[in-house]
């Protein structure tokens, strides 16, 4: 039993042995498998490794390469763009050659326009500058042109109208007074006159008396050339004028003045029939601008009445004839200072050609006496009253009951200083005259261009009718009771005027 438990155990231990063996061949194996694996993982790793250094020394030579490749792509690209910019400051250059080239052909081209241009200036200021001097030249030559005209208005004024008379005389037969004037107004705007001058007129007859009336239109100041002549300046390389002077332009405008009066004179003269005129008044006007007030003026620079045989003994042709002198000779009445519009009062400043005159009747003859005013017809009273007037030492006319544009009668005053043209009104009333005819007479006078008016009456003015008359300053009014002494002082007649009642502040003889 016991040899079979030792055989037991030896086995067993035998056994152990075995399994320690085996074991440890296990373990042997295992380390050497172990080891080999390590080995092998070794080996793996090493060769990882040399791949990844072959690896890595590959990135690195191509990083190399690609950073050689790099710089030598940036030197290619430096070089490239140091040739670029070679080029470009190559063609820079070219470029200001050309443009120097260009610059300097430019300037040798605008030195030659220059030249050129200064020559051309030069042969143009030439031309211009004698241009300019011609301008002057003819210029001066037309002023002096149109001075030498006014000494034609005179000189060359038309001769042999006498043919005129005989159609003249034929026509004042046929149609009266009023076409008498007519035609010798139209024929004498039929005379010429020099250029730039004026030559309306316009013609009255007063068959009573047998003078020709004429209102001519003078010249106008701007006719009077301001310069007396043109020439060229160089220092203002312009056409300057010389100026007239002042007294010249004065004493040209006055002549000028004279020399068409006494043309008119000739003129009228020479056609007119001196079976029908004996006598010639001119009237020159001028219409021109007040310099006070703006407003257009038509004063009378000079007039002159004259006889068929005082005017025939003057020798226009004369050279040395003087025309200012020769009116003062005629007594006219010339402005003086005619340039400076300085009118003077006309020795007949009416225009007959703008009332109808009727048969003058004798009143006074026919008057019993101590007459009633207030007994006539309007028509004897108006006739008793330019007696009137005539006694007084006017020239007197009694107008057409007809369209005579509320002037009864026509008075003028030949004084050359007090005298002058006026409207006469006579009312033939018994009641107060009313504001509304001394208001119409103030009109008359101004429509007729007269330089007063009376208002004769045979009854009395109020108050209104005096402060009226007064504020306006040209109408005269008469009542009855002067009218009565004025009968009684110039013509001897005591009359009487039956009103029916005695006007405050007159006395009983004031009208019987």
């Amino acid at each position: 039993m016991a040899r079979k438990k030792s055989l037991m155990q030896q086995m067993l231990a035998a056994q152990r042995e075995r399994q320690r063996h085996a074991e440890a061949e296990q373990k042997r194996q295992a380390a050497a498998l172990d080891r080999a694996a390590r080995a092998q993982q070794q080996a793996e790793l090493q060769e990882q490794k040399n791949r990844d250094a072959r690896e890595l020394a590959t990135y690195k030579s191509n990083l190399a390469r690609a950073e050689q490749e790099k710089k030598q792509q940036a030197a290619d690209a430096a070089k490239i763009e140091r040739d670029l910019e070679r080029r470009e400051q190559q063609r820079e250059r070219e470029a200001a050659r050309q443009r120097d080239a260009e610059a300097r052909a430019r300037k040798a081209a605008e030195a030659e326009r220059s030249k050129a241009d200064a020559a051309e200036a030069r042969a143009a200021k030439a031309a211009a500058v004698e241009e300019m001097k011609a301008e002057a030249a003819h210029r001066t030559a037309e002023v002096e042109q149109r001075v030498a005209a006014f000494a034609g208005v005179l000189a060359d004024r038309e001769r042999g109208l006498h043919h005129h008379r005989l159609a003249l005389e034929d026509e004042f037969d046929s149609r009266g007074a009023e076409a008498l004037a007519a035609a010798v107004a139209e024929l004498l705007a039929q005379i010429g006159y020099p250029e730039h001058l004026q030559d309306a007129v316009r013609a009255a007859y007063a068959p009573e008396t047998r003078e020709l009336l004429l209102e001519i239109e003078l010249p106008r100041q701007s006719v009077i050339p301001a310069e007396a002549g043109f020439r060229y300046a160089s220092s203002k390389a312009a056409i300057v004028a010389e100026p007239r002077k002042p007294a010249e332009i004065r004493q040209m405008f006055r002549d000028l003045a004279a020399r068409f009066t006494l043309r008119a004179l000739d003129h009228a003269l020479a056609i007119s029939p001196p079976s029908l005129v004996d006598v010639v008044l001119v009237n020159g006007h001028v219409r021109a601008k007040d310099p006070a007030t703006g407003k257009p003026i038509h004063p009378c620079l000079v007039s002159v009445k004259t006889t068929r045989e005082n005017f025939e003994e003057i020798e226009l042709d004369e050279p040395t004839l003087d025309p200012g002198t020769c009116l003062k000779y005629l007594n006219a009445m010339l402005s003086p200072h005619p340039y400076d519009l300085e009118g003077v009062r006309p020795v007949l400043a009416f225009d007959l050609s703008r009332f109808k005159f009727v048969e003058e009747l004798d009143v006074l003859s026919q008057l019993d006496h101590r007459k009633d005013l207030l007994q006539l017809s309007p028509t004897e009273f108006e006739h008793l009253v330019r007696q009137l007037f005539e006694a007084m030492g006017l020239k007197a006319w009694v107008t057409q009951a007809s369209r005579d544009d509320g002037v009864d009668g026509f008075a003028f005053n030949p004084d050359p200083v007090l005298g002058g043209q006026c409207v006469i009104q006579a009312k033939r009333y018994s009641k107060v005259i009313p504001i509304e005819a001394v208001r119409a007479l103030e009109g008359t006078i101004q429509d007729k261009r007269a330089a007063k008016g009376i208002l004769v009456a045979t009854s009395w003015f109020s108050s209104a009718d005096r402060e009226f008359a007064d504020r306006m300053g040209r109408i005269e009014l008469i009542d009855g009771s002067n009218l009565k002494a004025l009968l009684a002082e110039h013509l001897g007649l005591d009359v009487v005027i039956g009103l029916e009642r005695l006007p405050l502040g007159w006395l009983p003889s004031d009208i019987a």
